[in-house]
């Protein structure tokens, strides 16, 4: 008698508690006493070039590979095109039932899954999408008359009142005695797998489900009752650094609700609301690329999908290395380069100051971030570039254009973070810090920074060039 197999396709959820689909793939082969497999699929689209956001994300898989093998079970590697690696899960693994995987909705994923169930229905088994690692999905969150809602305050509100979904976990010990085979589908793939492995030589600290809960727990203690306070200052440890797990799942988004929602209970400050809102907005954006699918490449707001936006590879090279001769501008991109993180405040300020100063299409900006952070959620990267740059939903006013010299002022007043990610300032006076410029030649030669020379003057005038992007979005307004 032939033993139907059960396959989670891991993505994006690299966990085993509350992990929709491994606790539905679980009763599943529970009721029809089949066996579960675990499969992860190596796309050449991902393993082709290496940068920080994904030399994080393949350790991450790699540590839920351990994981998995702590427990006595194995998480399957499978390389190649969709068409390849689906057609080797059915000749190696053989009476394949049913395939669970977490539900995602970039146009990348949507197209892909779609390939995929062709090839599984091909095979006789079926594809099943369970919620992906959201509090609410896409779907969810209506106006009354069923169209989405386009503005975050009112979605937050329905989102806020909503009954929360319960938490799903399957216990580790039922899951072993389904799992089914630890002997590799397919060594070639495995050994592709390790290749890529090699090429990943970032050493990251705390990945994982285990350091995801640890990191959760910590934050709801002592970060998270005076969150409201410290998250916009980028030299304090304020904010959750929870985005990391999220993205590449080894925390779920509920989970993290649950927690933030139970310290609100018990707290009256304003920290755990203020976080919430923060959850809220990550629906928010997954919402809004659900139903729109088209913002992953065009504007939202569909009168500015034709602004003249400046090419100049120079500036936008000297954006990249945190050259730009605006210090907080520049310690932001140099973080970002340096740990594949950025404070949220500076993705803000750096952003404005791509598509504002430089007046640059911000999908140059975009595609940068998705290489280099390691929470690289493509919804919210994308909702945050559109918003700093006025075209997307609830986005900035055109008109309200960002000051690096004053957000540094007000977000870093001592500068320590500017000193920390730009030492050529380490010993600039705190007046200076964020114009070093204004400083004359003796008090440059006491800094031990010469401009120009050992930091670079300003790339633009800001005042002009906030004149420039006005004038730019009021032509575009007027036509």
């Amino acid at each position: 008698m032939t033993v139907s197999k059960f396959v989670v396709w891991f993505r994006n959820d690299f966990r085993f508690d509350d992990n929709p689909a491994l606790y539905h793939a679980l009763r599943e082969a529970e009721k029809a006493d089949g066996e579960l497999i675990f499969i992860f699929h190596l796309h050449p689209d991902f393993s082709s070039h290496i940068d920080l956001s994904s030399d994080y994300f393949f350790q991450t898989v790699e540590t839920f590979a351990r994981q998995c093998k702590e427990k006595e079970m194995k998480l399957h590697v499978l390389s190649g095109s969709v068409q390849k690696a689906f057609q080797l899960l059915f000749d190696k693994a053989g009476s394949v039932h049913t395939v669970f995987c977490a539900e995602e909705h970039t146009s990348f994923a949507v197209s892909r899954d779609e390939e995929a169930r062709r090839i599984i229905v091909d095979n006789g088994a079926c594809l099943v999408r369970t919620p992906g690692n959201y509090v609410h999905q896409p779907h969810e969150i209506m106006k009354n008359d069923g169209s989405p809602y386009k503005v975050y305050t009112p979605y937050s509100r329905r989102w806020m009142q909503a009954e929360k979904p319960d938490i799903h976990s399957a216990v580790s010990e039922d899951i072993r005695a389904r799992y089914a085979r630890l002997k590799a589908l397919d060594e070639a793939s495995e050994r592709e797998w390790k290749e890529v492995l090699k090429r990943c030589t970032r050493t990251w600290q705390l990945l994982g489900e285990e350091a995801g809960r640890n990191r959760l727990e910590y934050f709801c203690q002592k970060v998270l009752p005076h969150y409201h306070k410290s998250r916009d200052l980028p030299e304090k440890a304020g904010t959750s650094r929870l985005s990391p797990y999220l993205r590449t799942g080894a925390l779920s988004a509920r989970r993290v609700y649950k927690a933030a929602d139970s310290t609100r209970e018990n707290h009256s400050s304003k920290g755990p609301e203020a976080f919430i809102k923060e959850i809220a907005w990550r629906d928010f954006y997954t919402m809004i690329l659900h139903h729109f699918p088209e913002v992953e490449t065009k504007e939202f707001q569909e009168k500015y999908r034709g602004l003249p936006w400046r090419e100049d590879e120079d500036l936008f090279q000297k954006w990249k290395d945190g050259r730009t001769g605006f210090p907080i501008v520049d310690a932001g991109m140099r973080q970002l380069n340096e740990v594949g993180w950025m404070h949220n405040r500076l993705r803000m300020i750096t952003a404005s100051f791509l598509t504002k100063d430089y007046q640059m299409d911000w999908r140059k900006g975009e595609a940068y971030f998705r290489e280099k952070l390691i929470d690289h959620d493509p919804a919210s990267n994308i909702g945050g570039w559109q918003w700093a740059s006025s075209v997307g939903t609830d986005a900035a006013p055109y008109f309200r254009v960002f000051s690096p010299v004053r957000q540094g002022i007000r977000f870093d007043p001592e500068g320590a973070f500017v000193k920390k990610y730009v030492p050529e300032l380490k010993n600039t006076d705190k007046k200076y810090i964020h114009e070093p410029h204004k400083m004359n030649d003796q008090e440059q030669k006491e800094a031990e920074c010469i401009i120009g020379k050992d930091y670079p003057a300003p790339s633009v005038d800001h005042k002009e060039e906030r004149k420039r992007a006005i004038h730019m979005f009021k032509e575009t307004d007027d036509s």
